[in-house]
């Protein structure tokens, strides 16, 4: 469960009666509409002595959590704010006022906004990184904007101990898939590591013939072929999938990349479509191939920001109104519609292994790509609206050509022309919604420039 910080203040004048009344009411929104525990540190007035500011920082520091929510229910002079912000000033903060209300035909006010215009511009001078909400008389909490927010905010903490991992490096001597490891870590909070394919090969050995057998079982059971399909094809997939496996698990991966066309297909002889499926399927890992690693630490941070199994696709072809997208092996069986289903099949000189041919769902998606340049880190973002592909075939696949896993998007808040002026790389990661506002709170929080 994510935990959040709360602490709510008003002004010594102000009825206390009428701001507790106020500071329940923003703390039952919170609950009913975020799923989050609310740590609350009490209602702060701006007594001579601090008693209720001080008290609500013994409250706040004795606990851990990923964003402090500064609710301000009334004029409340900024100096008794800060007496509690600025042991906090380290941790994303949120701040909202609240609303006044009718009565008897007229507006009643505890000047709400008079408090937060003074804050507003205090917390910016001090370099705070907060957002700021209000609510208005007679609508609904802004609920969402401060989901958005509460999403970044304990995206970016999770990050922090988020561990990715490659298999190789710059797959194809590709530029775009590198990556500047200091930046990572220090800005973004993303560790990753590399080991080498002989890891790989030398833990074939040490794996147990039953757990093969249980993954063949698995395999034969779950997935639907097309074309009939020797065991040993799928004996092999399985166990690269559980000789990689080991890694992951002695090192608590949360997402891999594997050498792909110069490493598995080049040297092993085995395209890695059904080995990226059981990753998935043993280590819940999130997947890339080609040593995208700036793919793969845009999966981490679509996946703290959506708590979804995110998968890349990439660009095949450009229309007037939308642009083809397709994994050229496999999607996640989180997004496939529908059963799994595979076919043995080989590209080019390539050897045979299985292919997935499943369906991915369609709807509203979140499109994002995390590059860097110059220094900067950048995120391209659109909203588009995935639908199902038209039938369409890559050039080089063994007759009868498989229609690979695709979509066709159609960008909601971009022209085409516009999107291809920004496009940053032929890989992009989807989430299933529209969390774009959750992506804007990430960058701002992590120094991140967005491009939308």
């Amino acid at each position: 469960m994510k935990k959040i910080g709360f602490v709510c203040f008003g002004e010594v004048n102000t009825p206390y009666e009428r701001l507790e009344l106020l500071r329940d009411q923003a703390l039952a929104d919170l609950k009913a509409g975020l799923d989050v525990t609310v740590v609350d540190a009490g209602l702060v007035i701006d007594d001579v002595k601090y008693e209720t500011a001080d008290a609500a920082v013994a409250k706040l520091a004795a606990e851990d959590f990923s964003c402090l929510i500064v609710c301000v229910a009334g004029w409340v002079p900024t100096h008794a704010v800060v007496r509690v912000t600025d042991h906090f000033r380290h941790i994303p903060m949120l701040l909202w006022g609240l609303c006044g209300w009718r009565e008897n035909g007229k507006i009643v006010t505890t000047a709400c906004q008079a408090g937060t215009t003074a804050i507003r511009p205090t917390f910016e001078a001090l370099h705070y990184r907060f957002k700021y909400v209000y609510s208005i008389i007679g609508k609904p909490a802004p609920l969402d904007k401060i989901k958005a927010f509460v999403q970044a905010a304990c995206a970016a903490r999770a990050l922090r101990t988020t561990r990715l991992c490659t298999m190789g490096y710059r797959d194809m001597l590709l530029y775009g898939t590198q990556f500047e490891g200091n930046s990572m870590r220090g800005q973004l909070g993303i560790e990753v590591e590399p080991f080498e394919m002989l890891e790989m090969v030398q833990n074939l050995d040490t794996l147990e013939a039953s757990a093969i057998q249980e993954g063949v079982d698995y395999v034969r059971k779950h997935w639907e072929f097309e074309e009939p399909c020797e065991d040993a094809l799928i004996e092999t997939g399985v166990k690269y999938a559980l000789a990689i496996g080991k890694k992951i698990k002695e090192r608590g991966y949360r997402g891999i990349s594997l050498v792909d066309v110069d490493g598995m297909k080049k040297l092993c002889g085995f395209p890695p479509a059904m080995v990226f499926m059981l990753l998935e399927h043993y280590y819940g890992v999130y997947s890339i191939p080609e040593n995208d690693i700036m793919g793969l630490a845009t999966q981490a941070i679509a996946a703290e920001l959506t708590g979804q199994h995110v998968p890349y696709m990439e660009y095949y072809e450009f229309f007037d109104d939308s642009m083809l997208i397709g994994m050229p092996d496999y999607i996640p069986l989180a997004i496939t519609q529908g059963p799994v289903r595979v076919r043995p099949t080989a590209f080019g000189l390539l050897n045979a292994s299985l292919l997935n041919v499943s369906k991915p769902k369609t709807g509203l998606v979140t499109c994002m790509r995390l590059f860097y340049l110059d220094g900067q880190y950048y995120m391209h973002t659109y909203l588009a609206d995935a639908k199902e592909a038209p039938a369409w075939e890559e050039y080089g696949w063994a007759p009868p050509a498989p229609q690979l896993p695709s979509l066709q998007v159609f960008p909601k808040d971009c022209t085409v022309e516009e999107f291809a002026q920004k496009v940053s790389n032929q890989h992009v990661i989807l989430c299933y919604g529209d969390y774009r506002e959750s992506v804007r709170d990430f960058c701002r929080l992590t120094g991140i420039t967005m491009l939308d």
